[in-house]
């Protein structure tokens, strides 16, 4: 350790702090390095892939170099497989792994190997920095002092260990329309250097079930009145409710697009207006019906003495993540207002990803 380090113990890198590190490398579009006992690898996202990083990468791996892709993403290319999968790269060509990455109606062109650990957990952290579920990675055998190093253990160790470090840092009265007699807490220690929220309204008697929602953070439809979803009715109608009803705690969590990130998430809009329903989208993409896990949910709750839940919500995945971290939970169901933007969203969340809503859906004509 050094003197500095000495002097501030909070310097010496740990896994968790080595991981978020890579994903700062990995957003700003530099490699990092993903080690795994012996193996080393390279790793680059490959939906920023440009003429300058392909032609390095050419360099340092000439015919080496493999792309990883996600189960999902190898689904819509044409293999069905239980996990990702690795397609040789004979050359950094930009165009084939554009397409093999996100193309609409691209076909996988080579055969398809199994990845060991160090490319899962590369592909993983892709995730973690909200990027499309893909990279190129080149087996490397000599050190490289210069790139960000991240062990494939701390990767799979990181949400449990950013879980149990999550804290309050800041509470306030934020008087809300609709929930005039609120308070905002904010929690740090979220996984990717996200921070998220929690909004008490009224006061409600932690002694027994308390009205929860579960709210991911939607800008299009929270801020912007989106008429594709019904995010931001539901989260309205919330906090009136509480309001009026002893009070109740929503949990905003930053899990933008079904925890694929904003610029996947209008990715997959540029799709739908193509005719795919969100969750085809989202496989095209490479992501599976729903990326979010509800764990830091469970321990802010536990910050803010919450044990008995009213759960507010029509996802069970939401009611079954509580259960499942120790919560009493019942459910109450929400739903926000049908729209003709959003009657076929609904209906596909409540056919294909069993949500709890009452839609119908209109004959053509609308008759």
């Amino acid at each position: 350790m050094s003197e500095l380090s000495g002097l501030f113990p909070s310097l010496a890198v740990s896994g968790a702090v080595a991981v978020e590190r890579g994903i700062a490398e990995l957003r700003g579009g530099r490699p990092i390095v993903v080690t795994e006992r012996a193996t080393r690898l390279l790793v680059f996202p490959a939906e920023l892939l440009d003429v300058n990083s392909a032609q390095a990468l050419d360099q340092l791996a000439p015919g080496r170099a493999n792309l990883i892709v996600s189960a999902q993403r190898l689904r819509r290319l044409g293999v069905e497989r239980g996990g990702p999968g690795l397609i040789a790269l004979p050359q950094i060509d930009l165009e084939r792994i554009a397409a093999l990455l996100a193309e609409e109606d691209a076909r996988i062109d080579a055969p398809v190997a199994h990845p060991g650990p160090a490319e899962e957990a590369a592909l993983d952290l892709l995730r973690l920095a909200h990027l499309l579920p893909g990279a190129v990675l080149a087996p490397l055998t000599g050190p490289t002092p210069e790139l960000q190093e991240v062990s494939g253990h701390d990767i799979r160790g990181f949400r449990a260990k950013k879980i149990l470090s999550l804290n309050m840092v800041g509470r306030a009265p934020v008087p809300l329309e609709g929930a005039p007699h609120s308070e905002i807490a904010v929690f740090r220690g979220g996984e990717g250097l996200r921070d998220q929220a929690a909004v008490i309204v009224g006061k409600p008697d932690l002694a027994g079930p308390v009205h929860v929602r579960l709210h991911s953070a939607c800008l299009t439809g929270d801020l912007f009145g989106s008429l594709k979803c019904d995010c931001g009715d539901q989260l309205r109608h919330t906090a009136r409710f509480m309001a009026e009803n002893g009070g109740g705690v929503i949990l905003y969590l930053d899990q933008e697009g079904r925890g694929n990130g904003l610029a996947n998430k209008i990715r997959a809009y540029a799709l739908q207006a193509r005719g795919h329903d969100t969750y085809d989208a989202d496989e095209i993409l490479g992501f599976g019906l729903d990326q979010r896990r509800f764990g830091y949910a469970a321990r802010m709750l536990d910050l803010l003495g919450v044990t008995r839940v009213r759960l507010m919500t029509n996802n069970p995945a939401k009611i079954e993540a509580l259960r499942a971290a120790g919560l009493e939970v019942a459910d109450q169901r929400i739903q926000g207002r049908p729209t003709p933007q959003n009657i076929h969203y609904l209906a596909t969340k409540r056919d294909r990803a069993g949500h709890f809503l009452d839609v119908d859906i209109p004959p053509p004509g609308g008759a």
